[in-house]
């Protein structure tokens, strides 16, 4: 998002946070809400562009909002709808990308009252690394041929029990609607949120071999002293690395490998 949009999102995930706080909010059932609110606009595109119209005013559109939703849902999603309607929107669908970031937040505050934020945080990369892994699971998942509940039941299938709930709701929310993202693409954005949520940063290490305890502490308090900022590790084991480690956080990718070294010697020799 730019300009006005990223402002208006920043805003309502101030609102959403001072919201959950109170310990009064379901935020699970808040997150279901959102989610719902976020599907009607994604499908009514002219609902959409009527509540992002700059030539109405803010109090008009959330009049507007509270009329269509104030039966439907409780009076904190019209409330957090209504103040992201007031806002200035660079474009329709963002308003619809802020829901939903709303709905996934509101999911990740639920498990952090659980005390099961850095289980989900786990659990969404694994299972990415799963999807990766499995062209079958990948192709039964986003398949647009196959329904909705078919999809639903296979993942309740694979992660009821399994996973927090938390995981098995964001998961099955993306997979229904994954509004033209990759499944993979939508899965690291679920698990940078998680990492947002907490203020941490995420390192996805890849090693050779499994780390140690020892080895994951001084990884992640020397990634902390670099980044300035507490660091999430999510570690994956590939024999293919040699020996050494490879650990990207964001788009920079760090390699302690020894392929990576061999292959940048043989680069030096080449050139």
């Amino acid at each position: 998002m730019n300009g006005a949009s990223r402002d208006a999102l920043a805003a309502a995930r101030e609102r959403l946070d001072a919201l959950t706080d109170s310990t009064s909010v379901d935020a699970g059932s808040l997150a279901d809400e959102l989610a719902a609110v976020t599907a009607l606009l994604d499908r009514e595109v002219s609902l959409r562009r009527v509540l992002t119209d700059p030539a109405q005013s803010g109090e008009a559109k959330a009049e507007l909002a509270q009329r269509l939703l104030g039966s439907q849902v409780s009076g904190s999603t019209v409330d957090l709808v209504s103040g992201l309607v007031r806002s200035r929107w660079s474009q329709s669908r963002d308003l619809v990308d802020a829901l939903e970031e709303l709905a996934n937040l509101a999911d990740l505050t639920a498990a952090q009252k659980a005390g099961t934020l850095d289980s989900v945080e786990d659990e969404l990369f694994r299972f990415g690394r799963i999807v990766t892994s499995n062209t079958e699971l990948r192709a039964a998942l986003t398949n647009r041929k196959a329904t909705t509940s078919a999809k639903s039941e296979l993942l309740r299938s694979l992660l009821g029990g399994r996973a927090a709930p938390a995981t098995e709701r964001l998961v099955t929310r993306l997979v229904a609607a994954p509004r033209g993202r990759s499944l993979e693409a939508g899965l690291e954005s679920l698990s940078k949120l998680a990492a947002d949520r907490r203020d941490r940063m995420v390192a996805v290490v890849t090693s050779a071999v499994p780390l140690s305890d020892p080895q994951k502490q001084r990884l992640g308090a020397a990634l902390a002293k670099l980044y300035g900022r507490t660091m999430h590790l999510n570690l994956d084991v590939d024999p293919e690395v040699l020996g050494g480690i490879r650990v990207q956080v964001g788009d920079e990718v760090i390699n302690g490998s020894i392929a990576d070294r061999i292959e940048d010697a043989a680069r030096r020799l080449a050139s």
